[in-house]
C-alpha cells in the first residue's frame, strides 16, 4: 500500500546492504533503489512477493522479458503477469471491464491477478501472443516500494525454473537459479506461500484459472455470481497445466489410511522415502526423512513449497504426501499438491 516502509531485517544489525551471497541482498532501501535501477537497465532482479518470489523485468522492454524465459527454461508462449503498484497504473496496460475495476478495488493490493484485454504497447513475449494480460498489485511492502522506485510495470513469474516447486526466500531463487538472476531482494519468507488466484474476465463470463490465495466464493461474492470453470475461449494463464510446481523427486499424494502401507511396500524394495505428513505419525522403524505439516490450511500453505523443497534436498527414491481435507480452505493447497504429485489425488477420499 502507499506509504508502507520498506521493513529493515530483524536481525539486531545495523542497516545498510549486506550480502547474503553475490546476487542477495536484504531489501532495504538501498537495496530497493540499486534493484529498479537495474531493471532500468534490462537486467532480472527476483523480489519477494506475499504469494512466492518472482523473477521481474522490465514489462516494457521485450528484449529484458526474453530472459526471464530463458533463465527459468520457460515455454515462450506461456505468459506472464505484469505486476503493477495500483489500479491507476493497471489501467495503462489493460482494458479495465467494470467486473474488473470491482475485483480490482476489492482485493488489491493482493493475491489476485486479472487476466483482461491488453493495451497497444503490451509486447508479444509478455502475453505469450495473446490479446489479454494478467496483471496484479502485490501487497508485500517490498513489491510495491520496488514498483514505485522502478515507475512501470514488471513482468514477473515465479523465480524457479519451469515446472519447478515455486521459491519462498531469497535462497530457494539462489538455488534454482545461480547466475540466471542478477540480483534478489531478501524480504524474508513469503506471507502466503501459494501463488495467486487467477480470474479471466476476456468475455462476459468471468473464469476461474487458478485457484490461489484468495477463494473463489469472495470473489463470487463481489461480482454476484459464481465463477465459470474454464472452457475452449479461456486464455491461457500461468501454474494451469497438470504438472506443476513439482519437486524432482517422484511424488505422491495418498490418503492418511494407507501412507503406512504406502511407506512399507516402498521400504521393501529398499528405497528410501520422505514424507510430509499431517495427521500421520511415523513408524518407530523409519529411517527417511519425515516432516510433519501445520494442521491449518493457512499456515500449512504459507510452508508448503519450504516443505516440498527440503524433502526434495533429501535425496531419497520417493516423496509421500499425506492428503489434505476436501473442503474450501484447502482448495488450492490440494490443488497444488495434485499437480506437485504423479497422476491425479484418486488415493485421497
Amino acid at each position: 500500500m502507499p506509504g508502507r516502509p520498506v521493513p529493515e531485517p530483524a536481525d539486531g544489525r545495523s542497516p545498510g546492504i549486506a550480502c547474503v551471497t553475490a546476487r542477495i541482498l536484504r531489501a532495504d532501501r538501498t537495496a530497493v533503489t540499486r534493484a529498479a535501477r537495474m531493471l532500468a537497465e534490462g537486467r532480472l532482479v527476483a523480489f519477494p512477493t506475499e504469494t512466492v518470489y518472482g523473477l521481474g523485468a522490465d514489462a516494457g522492454n521485450a528484449t529484458a522479458v526474453a530472459r526471464i524465459f530463458e533463465a527459468k527454461r520457460r515455454p515462450a508462449d506461456h505468459p506472464l503477469i505484469v505486476h503493477v503498484a495500483d489500479l491507476e497504473a493497471a489501467h495503462r496496460w489493460a482494458v479495465l471491464s467494470p467486473q474488473a475495476v470491482a475485483l480490482a478495488e476489492a482485493f488489491w493490493p493482493g493475491p489476485l491477478t486479472l487476466i483482461v484485454p491488453r493495451a497497444g504497447h503490451v509486447h508479444d513475449v509478455v502475453t505469450g501472443g495473446q490479446p489479454s494480460v494478467g496483471l496484479r498489485v502485490p501487497s508485500h511492502p517490498v513489491a510495491h516500494a520496488l514498483l514505485m522506485e522502478f515507475g512501470n510495470g514488471i513482468a514477473a513469474p515465479s523465480a524457479n525454473r519451469f515446472g519447478h516447486v515455486s521459491p519462498t526466500t531469497a535462497r530457494h531463487v539462489a538455488d534454482d537459479l545461480e547466475d540466471a538472476v542478477d540480483l534478489i531482494l531478501d524480504g524474508g519468507a513469503s506471507d502466503i506461500g501459494i501463488e495467486s488466484t487467477i480470474v479471466a474476465l476476456t468475455t462476459d463470463t468471468a473464469m476461474l484459472l487458478r485457484l490461489g490465495g484468495i477463494g473463489a466464493d469472495a470473489i463470487a461474492g463481489v461480482l454476484g455470481h459464481p465463477l465459470a470453470q474454464p472452457d475452449s475461449s479461456a486464455p491461457r494463464a500461468s501454474g494451469t497445466l497438470a504438472s506443476h510446481y513439482a519437486p524432482r523427486t517422484p511424488a505422491h499424494l495418498v490418503d492418511h489410511d494407507v501412507l503406512r502401507a504406502e511407506l512399507a511396500q516402498l521400504e521393501d524394495r529398499d528405497e528410501r522415502v520422505a514424507v510430509l505428513a499431517r495427521t500421520a505419525e511415523p513408524p518407530e522403524a523409519f529411517d527417511g526423512v519425515w516432516l510433519t505439516a501445520p494442521l491449518e490450511a493457512a499456515e500449512y500453505a504459507r510452508m508448503l513449497y519450504a516443505n516440498l523443497r527440503e524433502l526434495d534436498d533429501a535425496k531419497a527414491d520417493a516423496i509421500l504426501v499425506e492428503c489434505v481435507p476436501d473442503d474450501g480452505a484447502w482448495a488450492a493447497i490440494r490443488d497444488r499438491l495434485t499437480r506437485a504429485t504423479t497422476g491425479v489425488d484418486d488415493d485421497c477420499d
